[in-house]
Formats: structure tokens, sequence, C-alpha cells
């Protein structure tokens, strides 16, 4: 008897069929004789219309009152598979994060997992009952509701797999698993039969729908061997494990377009030490990630200060709260202007062999001058390069630099 962690996201359980198919499915599994634990996340739309009803009472609605919202999307779908169960005459009870045993800090909207205690999950299971639990969600110590922010589901698997010690993980999706891209832009994109934990995880980080960055990071910290698959067939997967030295036979893994970010140019910021410790402090105190930053030398100073130009990237959907931190201390840093970009996106390759392979990076961006792209920004890690281009040129570029490297 084995214990399984298996996670179905929005679009798997995106209509009541599908919640029917995912029951069918759970069900062949505890026909073996295995102990079940189902993540959900909400149907798919619904999170994203919560959102919508919300910036229509307000732009910038409290983070708590959102957690209260947001949550009640994940508290629907484990209802809706708990009943799916019960019409196979399955025993199955629902359980929300907080009923999971899932604690975390009180960083609302991206509050982080700070310990799981799941006496219940087990109590459940003994008896006999495959348990769902919400993802996405989870209680402070004081019995505020939190979210984990985006991809929180898989999130809730892979920490819910650590702590119950489980056999086996299973991420289901719409897709077959992890492919060299994405196969809606590339049509000849190829499922990877593996990847390691920093292959996936800076893919995650690029824009990769599959897995969410602090997943993988969760993953990886506590060793748990996941599989990416498809809830619509019974394909094998991929496999997200340790690297081991043959992966370093492929230069390229994959190719990511991350659509999701935005830009912001603080203009005649004056030279001198601080003041780019205090804007950037003032970020991270409003619990703003930022990702890639570039610093240029200006010539808007004023009465001939020195003065440079900061650029940085962040998450769309921190725009908003970022320009408003930075409004807050414009005065005081001295900064002339700030520059909003939405029309960017982030386009990354990612493989453990560039650590063994030089000309990576003159053949990305020869390829990409090729094509007619203009690179903005450029980060580079010791397996990864991502730079900033037009977000209209995004596609293209990814067709490109994929047939480049991988065919």
């Amino acid at each position: 008897m084995a214990l399984i962690v298996q996670k179905f996201g929005g679009t798997s359980v995106g209509n009541p069929d599908r919640i029917k198919n995912v029951a069918k499915r759970v069900a062949q599994h505890r026909a073996q004789g295995d102990q079940i634990v189902v993540v959900v996340s909400a149907m798919s739309g619904v999170t994203d219309n919560l959102i919508r009803m919300a910036k229509e009472i307000m732009p910038l609605p409290s983070e708590r009152e959102m957690d209260m919202l947001l949550a009640t999307g994940e508290q629907t779908t484990i209802a809706l598979a708990a009943m799916a169960l019960h019409a196979l005459d399955i025993p199955a009870t629902s359980l929300t994060g907080a009923q999971a045993g899932i604690v975390t800090d009180g960083v609302h909207t991206k509050a982080k997992i700070q310990n799981i205690s799941p006496k219940e999950v087990h109590a459940m299971l003994d008896a006999g009952n495959v348990v769902i639990v919400a993802g996405f969600q989870g209680q402070t110590s004081n019995g505020q509701i939190t979210t984990l922010g985006r991809g929180g589901s898989d999130l809730t698997a892979i920490a819910l797999a650590a702590a119950l010690k489980a056999d086996l993980c299973q991420i289901y999706t719409d897709v077959d698993g992890v492919y060299t891209t994405d196969p809606r832009l590339v049509p000849n994109a190829r499922k990877l039969a593996e990847i390691s934990y920093d292959e996936m995880l800076e893919l995650a980080g690029a824009g990769a729908k599959v897995m969410q960055s602090r997943s993988v990071e969760f993953a990886k910290k506590f060793g748990v061997v996941f599989e990416v698959r498809s809830s619509l067939n019974d394909n094998p997967g991929t496999i997200v494990r340790e690297e081991t030295n043959s992966m370093e036979d492929v230069v390229i893994r994959g190719v990511a377009l991350d659509k999701n970010q935005a830009k912001i140019t603080l203009a005649a910021v004056p030279d001198k030490p601080g003041v780019a410790a205090r804007i950037f402090k003032a970020l991270a105190d409003a619990n703003i990630n930022v990702d890639m930053i570039v610093q240029t030398a200006s010539h808007g100073g004023t009465g001939g200060a020195k003065a440079t130009d900061i650029s940085f990237t962040l998450d769309k959907p921190e725009l908003l709260k970022a320009q408003k931190v930075l409004d807050g201390i414009k005065a005081e840093t001295g900064v002339r202007e700030i520059i909003a970009d939405e029309k960017i996106g982030k386009l990354s390759i990612v493989g453990v062999g560039m650590r063994s392979h030089s000309g990576v990076a003159a053949k990305m961006f020869e390829t990409l001058a090729n094509e007619g792209v203009n690179i903005d920004m450029i980060s580079t890690s010791e397996i990864k390069i991502s730079v900033v281009i037009e977000l209209a040129k995004g596609e293209a570029a990814v067709k490109a630099v994929h047939a480049a490297f991988l065919g």
C-alpha cells in the first residue's frame, strides 16, 4: 500500500464533468489499496473572476480581504470533488488548508508555509477516506486565512507530500509533462522524460507555466521527487529530481517566455551611496519581488550632479503597488521620474549543460539579432540566460531560439 499525493490544477477540475473524471482516476488508485491525498486548485477562471470583481470594487483591495475572497475558490472545488467520490461510493472528506494543518506566516496574498501538522489528514486516511485538501491556502498561528500566491496549489501538494512522507507526488495538469518550450507556440517542442530541480526551478522562474518556482524550491529542499503529467490521458509524464551526471550532456533543456513581466525605470537617480538601498528596501518592505536589475549612467541629473538610471522587472500584477511605493519615496530619494512599461517579455534559455559548454550566449544573441529582436536587459546565472525584449516579438523570438538550440 502506497501513500500518494495527487494535485489537480484548475483546468483539470474546470467543470463538473472534469471533476467526475478526477474522481474516477482517484478511484483507480484507491482500488489498488493506496491511500490518496488529493490537492485541488480553484476551477479554471474562478480566481481570475474573483480578482476582477474585487478590482471593480476598488483598484487596490485590502490584501487580507483578498485572501478571504480567493480562498473560496478552492473550497468550492474540494466540496465538489468529495461529492464526486461519494457518487462512486468512495468515502472522502474535504479539508481547507487550515483544517489540513498548514500554518503560514502573516504575509497576505503570498504567504510562506512555516509548518504542517497533518494529524487530521492522517486520521482521515486511517479511517479509510480519500482526503481532499484545498490548495493555495493556509492559516496563520492566530487564525487568519492566507493564500500562498501564484502556483500555491503545487506548493501545497509538495509540502504535504514532504510532511506525510508520501511514496509518490503527482502534479496533474493539462499538458503531458515538461516540454522544451510551450508546445502551443512551437508544435515540435519535445516532452522531457526527466529534468533536474535546478533546471525546473530556472524554467519556472523564467515563466514556464507548468510549475511555480517556490514549489520546486520546496521539493529540492526536502528531496520530494515528483512527476508532472496530464489529467486528460494516461501517458507517462516528466520526473523532476536531483541532477545526474548524464543531464549535462544536454546543453539547453528548455526555452521559456514570461509575458507577465513589467519594467520600471527610475530616471536620474542621485549617484550616491544608500539611494539604491533605500529604493529596494521600500519595495522589499512591501513584499514586492524584483527580478532583473540594470543600472546605467544617466545624463539627466540636476545641477551637474552625477546620476544613474535604474531599471528593474517585476510581475505585472505588482506594478500598481510598486508605483505607489516608489511615489511615496520619490522626493526623499531624489528620483526625477518613474517610467513603467508593461509591453515587455522575458525570454530565457535553461540547461545544466551550459556550465561546460561555451558560446551559448553568443548564439542566443545572434539568433535574436537575425530575427530583428532588440535586447533591453540581460541577466545570467550558471545555467540560465534571460533577456528582456519587446512583448510583441516574444513568440517569434521563442520559435527562433528554440529552432537554434533544440531543432
